[in-house]
């Protein structure tokens, strides 16, 4: 059995660790564990990716507030604040608590320490000196800040004489470390919460120096590096050593030449070897590979050209989470501003259009850099903002989102910058309508966004699996339809709605016969591809972004026939408008139909949908329907066979009518027909609004109307965007002019949440959302 280091002089063997998820902390885990020590861990919200690494390396994993009864230590992470209830739980057992840094400093203490520390890039500068070390075969340990991708190396390991450690400065900590080797990648004024002045910050690093045993590596670049390297060289008389990307410092080095993923660099100054190959592009990162490479020489190590050439990155910098030829994702740690410049800068050298989505990270460092923060996005063509990852922290004054973003309005930029309270709320579909081709998407943060970039990843290979369902539907089909039918890509569905809002179908067909239609619906139904139906356009609202679909409008004349019947009935296929059924009844003196007149909708719509006005249904007139099934298969019912109510016929909601026979109430004089028709005219002409509208946006509650609820609630006349609650009809929301998708779903649940709040009635939509549910939205 290891016996492990001893700590606060004495030796601990059963270690709890509070917070054990994040990115400092499963590596320390990971470490303790191979130093000797029994190491139980608990998380409130676990990353997948660190529970596996702890998992796999034996880690007992507890639930919450679940430290095991043998624990002599519990190790926390700072953004655990003390209120939390495992850390009370500590206390009444009067378990000693320390910071992951404490610990770190002293399960390190008796080692040879290399402290790789600073404001920006520690994490990839550690994993490169680590791999040039490994490549090398100098035997050494580590701990890492993060995780390697695709396990290519663990984040800790014991071995050797010497550790590889990233030492975090964010809480403190730092001051219980007395490094061999400091490398300082940079430094800039961070973490406000507790360092309140720059000279806070610079006292830590300097005190850091000044306890360095042997050499202290700084950048030539840094301002502020440079002014404690100048104290450190006057405390302890020796210089430290400095290394810069470009022509400055004792280590050198300038891009070369740049190829895929790779970039040369020259070195120079000290540097024994003429040149080097990175795998990581851009400036910060040749900065970080020059730091890492003088550190590894400093060493002894056996550096090459090639050292980092297979090096594989750290998770969550600057990692690319997916790439085709539409759209490369990208997700990065970044979360100061200097390092959204370093980062945004190196993204536009090879990005087309660059969006960027970003989370603050703590309110503190919200408010102390908000307008830098505006002034390092403004590079993005377009910015998404999320609500602030608080770390632990309370709200402070001109720290949030909403404070953010009213700086950048301040600033007078001109890019979009789409500000989503709530967080995630809304974010991918915004992504999707802002996407174009051969877009670069940044998540960027060092919060939970990562959470958001996956979830948008696993979408966007959904609808890869998606686009290649329908490229072999298409394939399918196309030889097979014949010449009258019109089959398309991406045909725009608004101008087809009485709306007048929505994106484009993903295929969209106008079937010139049953047997087209037949083939249509069974290949989707066989290939798991969803079909819908678009009629007259009218009770419907299509989303902004389209319809991921096969649509199918039966649109060409063959559907729309009218045909008198031997016995009095009348056949009416179902593309044929309701106005249109009318006008033809009426010439043949047929009486019956002339509350149909005025509504937007084509026999098929209405059938499904049981449309009605002034009294009367549809169904009050239906004989027989015919109808396919979405896998092809004809049938005949009788109304009675059918399971028809209020504003719904259930077999068509799984079926498409083909066409129905009605039956005339009786027969009269074309112009005594053409007189009641003019009645219901000029009542709905009088009751309903002119402008662009879906008809009634809500079912009536029982025993009221929702027109009455809305007016009552005083929404006449309200309006979101372009979208507007009709000043006629309170139950209608009108197009003025511009309005989308967006404003209109927007609308209804401003009316919805009035009318709940004031009533206490939920209004259920009777307008149908297409491709979508309601219940998603709403």
């Amino acid at each position: 059995m290891i016996t492990p280091p001893p700590v606060f002089g004495r030796t601990i063997r059963h270690v709890h660790l509070l917070g054990a998820g994040g990115m400092g902390m499963t590596p320390l885990g990971l470490y303790l564990v191979q130093r000797g020590f029994v190491v139980s861990a608990e998380d409130d919200h676990w990353n997948p990716a660190t529970r596996e690494v702890l998992e796999q390396a034996g880690v007992k994993l507890t639930g919450v507030n679940a430290a095991p009864d043998i624990t002599e230590l519990m190790v926390y992470t700072s953004a655990v604040p003390p209120s939390h209830p495992a850390r009370q739980r500590a206390v009444a057992r009067g378990l000693t608590q320390v910071r992951r840094g404490e610990m770190l400093a002293m399960v390190t203490r008796d080692r040879r320490l290399v402290a790789v520390v600073g404001s920006h890039g520690k994490t990839t500068t550690t994993a490169m000196l680590i791999t040039i070390l490994q490549r090398a075969g100098f035997e050494c340990g580590w701990v890492l800040g993060g995780l390697f991708p695709a396990n290519a190396l663990p984040p800790a390991r014991h071995a050797g004489e010497w550790v590889i450690a990233e030492v975090d400065e964010s809480d403190g900590t730092i001051g219980n470390f007395s490094p061999e080797i400091t490398l300082a990648v940079n430094l800039d004024w961070d973490h406000a919460d507790h360092y309140p002045q720059l000279a806070d910050l610079e006292n830590e690093f300097a005190a850091l120096f000044a306890r360095t045993t042997d050499a202290v590596f700084s950048s030539d670049a840094c301002v502020l590096s440079q002014r404690l390297v100048a104290r450190f060289s006057n405390a302890v008389r020796r210089p430290a050593s400095t290394f810069s990307f470009g022509r400055t410092g004792d280590f050198q080095s300038t891009i070369m030449r740049e190829q895929g993923g790779s970039q040369t660099l020259a070195l120079g100054g000290r540097f024994t070897m003429p040149e080097a190959t990175i795998r990581a592009l851009g400036e910060f990162n040749a900065a970080n590979a020059t730091a890492a490479l003088a550190v590894a020489q400093q060493l002894g190590g056996k550096i090459e050209p090639a050292s980092l050439s297979l090096f594989a990155g750290v998770r969550r910098r600057q990692t690319c989470l997916y790439a085709s030829r539409l759209v490369t994702v990208i997700e990065d740690y970044a979360h100061h501003p200097t390092e959204i410049r370093a980062l945004l800068g190196g993204l536009r050298q090879n990005a087309r259009r660059l969006l960027v989505v970003f989370q603050p990270h703590r309110y503190t460092r919200t408010a102390q850099f908000k307008t830098e923060f505006a002034a390092a996005l403004a590079s993005a063509d377009h910015v998404f903002l999320l609500e602030v990852y608080a770390a632990s922290e309370a709200p402070v004054v001109g720290g949030t989102t909403a404070d953010l973003y009213a700086e950048f309005k301040k600033s007078g930029s001109t890019q979009p910058v789409t500000y989503l309270p709530g967080n995630a709320t809304g974010l991918l579909a915004a992504l999707k309508i802002a996407l174009r081709p051969e877009d670069t998407v940044a998540f960027v943060g060092a919060g939970d966004i990562d959470q958001a970039g996956q979830e948008f990843v696993a979408r966007l290979r959904a609808e890869e699996l998606r686009e290649q369902g329908w490229h072999d539907f298409s394939e399918a089909v196309r030889p097979q339809i014949s010449a009258g039918t019109k089959f398309t890509e991406r045909e725009l569905l608004g101008p087809k709605t009485t709306m007048r809002v929505g994106g484009p179908a993903r295929l969209y067909a106008e079937p010139a016969n049953e047997a087209d239609l037949q083939l249509l619906l069974a290949t989707a139904h066989a290939r798991h591809l969803p079909v819908f139906m678009l009629g007259r356009g009218s009770n419907l609202l299509v989303p902004d972004e389209g319809v991921d679909g096969l649509v199918i409008s039966l649109g060409h004349e063959n559907w729309q026939k009218f045909e008198l019947q031997p016995d009095g009935r009348v056949w009416v296929g179902a593309g044929l408008r309701l106005k249109n059924l009318c006008g033809l009844a009426t010439k043949a003196g047929l009486v019956g139909f002339e509350f149909l007149e005025g509504i937007p909708a084509s026999i098929g719509g209405a059938l499904r949908m049981n449309a009605g006005a002034m009294g009367a249904w549809i169904f009050d007139v239906v004989e027989e329907v015919h109808l396919l099934t979405l896998i092809g298969e004809k049938r005949v019912m009788k109304k009675a066979e059918m399971h028809v109510d209020y504003r719904h016929c259930g077999e068509l909601h799984e079926a498409v009518a083909l066409g129905a026979y009605l039956q005339p109430a009786a027969q009269s004089e074309a112009a005594d027909i053409r007189r009641q028709i003019d009645v219901y005219q000029k009542k709905r002409m009088e009751s309903q609004p002119r402008e662009p509208s879906a008809g009634c946006i809500f079912k009536n509650p029982t025993g009221t109307s929702a027109g009455r609820l809305i007016d009552e609630v005083g929404l006449k006349g309200e309006r979101v965007g372009d979208a507007e609650v009709s000043l006629v009809h309170a139950n209608f929301i009108v197009n003025r002019g511009h309005a989308t998708s967006a404003d209109i779903v927007g609308l209804i649940r401003r009316v919805r949440e009035r009318v709940k709040s004031a009533r206490g009635i939920d209004l259920e939509p009777e307008v149908l959302l297409f491709g979508q549910n309601w219940k998603d939205l709403l």
